[in-house]
């Protein structure tokens, strides 16, 4: 069995079935322990998973899509005007997933744009808009959080090229780094960074430092943080500053 198989195979027994043991993935994928441990170690480093003492659990700690769009709805939507504004026409923008990307959208109609996403939030406000090239990345649906995860997501990004990703986060640490608690997308954003020939990162004030149990990126590979006015003297915002990343304030 390919590597790639067994990753999808074990992380969607943690998903179904909680916190597993490396001897229980052994037998239920007909491999030896030193195999699973190796693959644990793999999964861990993609930040897909936690490993624990005999085993490995994911966490899935995001919530879903229709409870996170009500909270802090004026903040959002200040900060996607002003993400707006950095838009040229002509430009072909890459949207994350995450309630603030779907704002942004909200922004973006009427421009002459590419817009590439697996928010199918995004993807519905943006479908009637002929002014717009719209390209839905292909993968598996994760209905509670209206997106597409997966290797087929991932492979689509390969493929394709935006000037510019507007990047949704759980959490900004104070030293800059990205992190998320919903970690099957985390290699669709890291996938998504590397797709884009500059990276915009949307985060209210809430989530500075916010949460997240897994590494997206780093200060390094931003370019631009669009966040409210309340941040100004957040030392998160500092920090990014004196890394070379333009604060941007709505």
């Amino acid at each position: 069995m390919l590597a790639e198989r067994r990753h999808q195979l074990i992380l969607r027994a943690l998903r179904s079935g909680g916190p597993s043991t490396v001897s229980h993935l052994s037998e239920r994928l007909g491999v030896s322990a030193a195999t699973v441990r190796r693959d644990l170690m793999k999964l861990e480093e993609d930040g897909l998973l936690t490993r624990v003492h005999g085993g490995a659990v994911v966490d899935e700690g995001d919530q879903p899509f229709a409870e996170v769009a009500e909270v802090r709805v004026p903040e959002k939507d200040a900060i996607a005007a002003r993400a707006a504004e950095l838009v040229q026409d002509g430009q072909t923008v890459l949207l994350d997933i995450g309630t603030t990307a779907y704002r942004l959208a909200r922004q973006l109609r009427g421009r002459r744009l590419t817009v590439i996403t697996s928010n199918l939030v995004v993807y519905e406000e943006l479908a009637d808009d002929a002014g717009i090239e719209l390209v839905l990345l292909g993968g598996m649906v994760r209905r509670e959080y209206r997106s597409l995860v997966g290797f087929l997501t991932e492979d689509n990004l390969r493929q394709l090229h935006a000037d510019v990703l507007f990047l949704g986060t759980s959490g900004i640490r104070p030293d800059g780094q990205v992190m998320d608690t919903t970690v099957v997308e985390v290699p669709i954003k890291r996938a998504m960074i590397a797709s884009s020939d500059r990276v915009v990162l949307l985060a209210d004030v809430s989530k500075l430092p916010g949460t997240g149990v897994a590494r997206v990126c780093g200060p390094d590979e931003l370019d631009v943080l669009v966040t409210n006015s309340a941040a100004s003297d957040s030392a998160t915002c500092a920090g990014l500053r004196e890394a070379g990343v333009k604060v941007v304030y709505a």
